[in-house]
Protein backbone atom coordinates (compact mmCIF):
# COMPACT_ATOMS: atom_id res chain seq x y z
CA UNK A 1 0.00 0.00 0.00
CA UNK A 2 1.35 3.37 -0.89
CA UNK A 3 0.11 5.62 1.32
CA UNK A 4 -0.01 9.45 1.66
CA UNK A 5 -2.40 11.18 4.18
CA UNK A 6 -4.65 7.93 4.41
CA UNK A 7 -5.16 7.95 8.08
CA UNK A 8 -9.05 8.08 7.56
CA UNK A 9 -9.06 5.51 5.26
CA UNK A 10 -6.38 2.71 6.51
CA UNK A 11 -8.39 0.96 8.85
CA UNK A 12 -11.35 0.26 6.14
CA UNK A 13 -9.23 -1.13 3.31
CA UNK A 14 -6.86 -3.32 6.05
CA UNK A 15 -10.52 -4.62 7.72
CA UNK A 16 -10.79 -6.37 4.00
CA UNK A 17 -7.53 -7.78 2.85
CA UNK A 18 -7.78 -11.42 3.22
CA UNK A 19 -5.39 -13.21 5.22
CA UNK A 20 -6.62 -16.15 4.26
CA UNK A 21 -4.17 -15.87 1.29
CA UNK A 22 -2.31 -13.09 1.90
CA UNK A 23 0.72 -13.63 4.12
CA UNK A 24 2.37 -9.70 4.24
CA UNK A 25 1.58 -6.21 4.26
CA UNK A 26 3.60 -3.50 3.61
CA UNK A 27 2.59 -0.30 3.84
CA UNK A 28 4.73 3.00 3.03
CA UNK A 29 4.14 6.19 4.28
CA UNK A 30 5.26 8.88 2.35
CA UNK A 31 6.00 11.42 4.72
CA UNK A 32 1.98 12.38 5.48
CA UNK A 33 1.24 15.11 7.53
CA UNK A 34 -1.65 13.21 9.22
CA UNK A 35 -0.87 10.19 11.37
CA UNK A 36 -1.10 7.11 8.65
CA UNK A 37 2.15 6.15 10.34
CA UNK A 38 0.29 5.44 14.09
CA UNK A 39 -2.57 3.98 12.41
CA UNK A 40 -0.57 1.58 10.57
CA UNK A 41 1.20 0.56 13.42
CA UNK A 42 -2.26 0.22 15.75
CA UNK A 43 -3.85 -1.91 12.79
CA UNK A 44 -0.57 -4.63 13.45
CA UNK A 45 0.30 -4.07 9.76
CA UNK A 46 3.02 -6.50 9.15
CA UNK A 47 5.50 -4.17 7.75
CA UNK A 48 5.84 -0.03 8.57
CA UNK A 49 7.80 1.89 6.43
CA UNK A 50 7.95 6.13 6.52
CA UNK A 51 9.69 8.17 3.83
CA UNK A 52 11.94 10.64 6.20
CA UNK A 53 10.99 13.38 2.92
CA UNK A 54 8.12 12.68 0.32
CA UNK A 55 9.26 10.57 -2.68
CA UNK A 56 6.29 11.30 -4.54
CA UNK A 57 3.47 8.88 -5.42
CA UNK A 58 5.68 6.60 -8.21
CA UNK A 59 9.01 6.77 -5.62
CA UNK A 60 6.15 5.42 -2.82
CA UNK A 61 5.65 3.04 -4.87
CA UNK A 62 9.62 1.92 -6.05
CA UNK A 63 10.17 1.49 -2.22
CA UNK A 64 6.83 -0.96 -2.10
CA UNK A 65 7.97 -3.08 -4.96
CA UNK A 66 11.64 -3.49 -3.84
CA UNK A 67 10.37 -4.67 0.21
CA UNK A 68 7.87 -6.71 -1.39
CA UNK A 69 10.54 -8.88 -3.56
CA UNK A 70 13.12 -8.68 -0.65
CA UNK A 71 10.22 -10.34 1.33
CA UNK A 72 10.19 -13.15 -1.21
CA UNK A 73 6.66 -12.27 -2.42
CA UNK A 74 5.86 -14.51 -5.44
CA UNK A 75 2.67 -12.06 -6.29
CA UNK A 76 1.88 -8.23 -5.28
CA UNK A 77 -0.92 -6.89 -5.13
CA UNK A 78 -0.98 -2.82 -5.14
CA UNK A 79 -4.10 -1.27 -3.70
CA UNK A 80 -4.03 1.72 -2.69
CA UNK A 81 -5.33 2.62 0.96
CA UNK A 82 -7.76 5.29 0.59
CA UNK A 83 -10.63 2.31 0.46
CA UNK A 84 -11.43 3.48 -3.38
CA UNK A 85 -11.06 -0.10 -3.85
CA UNK A 86 -12.30 -2.88 -2.14
CA UNK A 87 -9.32 -5.99 -1.23
CA UNK A 88 -11.84 -8.27 -1.59
CA UNK A 89 -11.17 -8.93 -5.01
CA UNK A 90 -7.24 -10.43 -4.26
CA UNK A 91 -8.07 -13.74 -4.16
CA UNK A 92 -9.87 -13.59 -7.49
CA UNK A 93 -6.77 -11.57 -9.13
CA UNK A 94 -4.04 -13.55 -7.66
CA UNK A 95 -6.38 -17.05 -8.71
CA UNK A 96 -5.04 -15.68 -12.61
CA UNK A 97 -1.80 -15.56 -11.17
CA UNK A 98 -1.04 -18.08 -9.53
CA UNK A 99 -2.92 -20.81 -12.25
CA UNK A 100 -0.57 -19.30 -14.84
CA UNK A 101 -3.05 -17.53 -16.67
CA UNK A 102 -1.80 -13.84 -16.51
CA UNK A 103 1.45 -12.27 -14.87
CA UNK A 104 -0.10 -9.01 -14.58
CA UNK A 105 -3.49 -8.74 -13.20
CA UNK A 106 -5.37 -5.01 -13.44
CA UNK A 107 -8.61 -4.19 -11.48
CA UNK A 108 -10.64 -2.00 -13.82
CA UNK A 109 -13.21 0.51 -12.83
CA UNK A 110 -13.93 0.96 -16.82
CA UNK A 111 -15.46 -2.70 -17.27
CA UNK A 112 -18.98 -2.61 -16.37
CA UNK A 113 -20.76 0.26 -14.98
CA UNK A 114 -18.52 0.48 -11.58
CA UNK A 115 -17.02 3.63 -12.35
CA UNK A 116 -19.80 6.34 -12.72
CA UNK A 117 -21.70 4.64 -10.13
CA UNK A 118 -19.42 4.51 -7.61
CA UNK A 119 -18.98 8.55 -8.46
CA UNK A 120 -16.41 9.10 -10.89
CA UNK A 121 -16.63 12.85 -11.90
CA UNK A 122 -17.96 12.60 -15.55
CA UNK A 123 -15.16 14.77 -16.69
CA UNK A 124 -12.40 11.94 -15.01
CA UNK A 125 -14.44 9.28 -17.12
CA UNK A 126 -13.95 11.00 -20.29
CA UNK A 127 -10.57 11.74 -19.95
CA UNK A 128 -10.19 7.87 -19.24
CA UNK A 129 -11.13 6.62 -21.79
CA UNK A 130 -9.64 9.50 -24.28
CA UNK A 131 -6.41 8.49 -22.61
CA UNK A 132 -7.27 4.64 -22.88
CA UNK A 133 -8.42 4.53 -26.75
CA UNK A 134 -4.96 6.37 -27.68
CA UNK A 135 -2.90 4.00 -25.47
CA UNK A 136 -4.28 1.14 -26.73
CA UNK A 137 -3.37 2.31 -30.35
CA UNK A 138 0.20 3.35 -29.65
CA UNK A 139 0.85 0.28 -27.35
CA UNK A 140 -1.17 -2.55 -29.82
CA UNK A 141 -3.06 -3.66 -26.29
CA UNK A 142 -6.40 -4.00 -25.57
CA UNK A 143 -7.23 -2.68 -22.02
CA UNK A 144 -10.41 -1.24 -20.49
CA UNK A 145 -8.08 1.15 -18.73
CA UNK A 146 -4.49 1.57 -18.08
CA UNK A 147 -5.30 4.04 -15.03
CA UNK A 148 -6.40 2.02 -12.04
CA UNK A 149 -4.60 1.64 -8.76
CA UNK A 150 -5.12 -1.68 -8.17
CA UNK A 151 -2.75 -4.15 -9.93
CA UNK A 152 -1.17 -7.55 -9.30
CA UNK A 153 1.90 -8.90 -10.85
CA UNK A 154 4.23 -11.98 -10.42
CA UNK A 155 7.31 -11.61 -9.26
CA UNK A 156 8.59 -12.57 -12.91
CA UNK A 157 7.04 -9.61 -14.05
CA UNK A 158 8.21 -7.01 -11.68
CA UNK A 159 11.59 -8.60 -11.91
CA UNK A 160 11.66 -8.63 -16.03
CA UNK A 161 11.03 -4.42 -16.00
CA UNK A 162 13.29 -1.62 -14.96
CA UNK A 163 10.99 0.33 -13.04
CA UNK A 164 13.61 2.12 -11.14
CA UNK A 165 13.97 3.88 -14.59
CA UNK A 166 10.76 5.30 -13.76
CA UNK A 167 9.26 8.60 -12.91
CA UNK A 168 8.66 9.33 -8.81
CA UNK A 169 5.43 10.86 -10.14
CA UNK A 170 1.76 9.49 -11.38
CA UNK A 171 3.34 8.37 -14.67
CA UNK A 172 4.54 5.62 -13.38
CA UNK A 173 1.61 3.70 -12.98
CA UNK A 174 1.39 4.01 -17.03
CA UNK A 175 5.51 3.86 -17.44
CA UNK A 176 5.30 0.40 -16.00
CA UNK A 177 2.28 -1.15 -17.76
CA UNK A 178 3.99 -0.08 -20.71
CA UNK A 179 7.11 -1.45 -20.13
CA UNK A 180 5.38 -4.96 -19.53
CA UNK A 181 3.61 -4.89 -22.64
CA UNK A 182 6.60 -4.07 -24.64
CA UNK A 183 8.39 -7.33 -22.44
CA UNK A 184 5.18 -9.23 -24.51
CA UNK A 185 3.39 -9.49 -21.19
CA UNK A 186 -0.49 -10.43 -21.64
CA UNK A 187 -2.10 -8.19 -18.92
CA UNK A 188 -5.63 -9.44 -17.72
CA UNK A 189 -8.71 -7.46 -16.13
CA UNK A 190 -11.30 -8.29 -13.65
CA UNK A 191 -14.24 -5.80 -13.05
CA UNK A 192 -13.72 -3.59 -9.91
CA UNK A 193 -16.22 -1.59 -8.37
CA UNK A 194 -14.73 2.09 -7.21
CA UNK A 195 -16.06 4.55 -4.15
CA UNK A 196 -15.16 8.45 -4.96
CA UNK A 197 -15.74 10.34 -1.64
CA UNK A 198 -14.33 13.22 0.34
CA UNK A 199 -11.20 11.30 2.46
CA UNK A 200 -10.32 9.51 -1.08
CA UNK A 201 -7.43 11.00 -2.58
CA UNK A 202 -7.83 12.59 -5.89
CA UNK A 203 -5.02 15.03 -8.11
CA UNK A 204 -6.02 18.09 -8.61
CA UNK A 205 -6.94 19.90 -12.40
CA UNK A 206 -2.76 20.83 -12.67
CA UNK A 207 -1.57 17.59 -11.75
CA UNK A 208 -4.84 15.80 -13.70
CA UNK A 209 -3.36 17.90 -17.10
CA UNK A 210 0.24 17.38 -16.05
CA UNK A 211 -0.22 13.25 -16.12
CA UNK A 212 -2.49 13.18 -19.08
CA UNK A 213 0.48 15.03 -21.54
CA UNK A 214 3.00 12.28 -19.37
CA UNK A 215 0.84 9.40 -20.34
CA UNK A 216 0.55 10.62 -24.17
CA UNK A 217 4.05 10.98 -23.81
CA UNK A 218 4.83 7.31 -22.65
CA UNK A 219 2.63 6.11 -25.32
CA UNK A 220 4.71 7.85 -28.30
CA UNK A 221 7.70 6.37 -26.67
CA UNK A 222 6.36 3.14 -26.56
CA UNK A 223 5.50 3.14 -30.49
CA UNK A 224 9.08 4.78 -31.27
CA UNK A 225 10.69 2.12 -29.06
CA UNK A 226 8.96 -0.70 -30.95
CA UNK A 227 10.24 0.72 -34.21
CA UNK A 228 13.46 1.21 -33.23
CA UNK A 229 13.25 4.92 -33.37
CA UNK A 230 14.43 5.01 -29.46
CA UNK A 231 16.86 3.39 -27.62
CA UNK A 232 15.45 4.11 -23.91
CA UNK A 233 16.82 2.42 -20.85
CA UNK A 234 13.55 1.87 -19.51
CA UNK A 235 12.83 -0.82 -21.81
CA UNK A 236 15.52 -2.95 -21.38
Amino acid sequence: MPAYNASQTLEQTYAEIPFDIVDDVVVVDDCSSDNTLAKAKELGVHHVIRHEKNAGYGGNQKTCYNYALNLGADIIIMVHPDYQYTPKLIPSMCYLIANDVFHVVLGSRILGTGALKGGMPLHKYIANRILTFIQNILTGAKLSEYHTGYRAFSREAILAINYQENSDNFVFDNQMLSQLIYKGYEIGEVSCPTKYFKEASSINLKNSSIYGLGVLKVSVQHRLQKWGLLNSSQYN
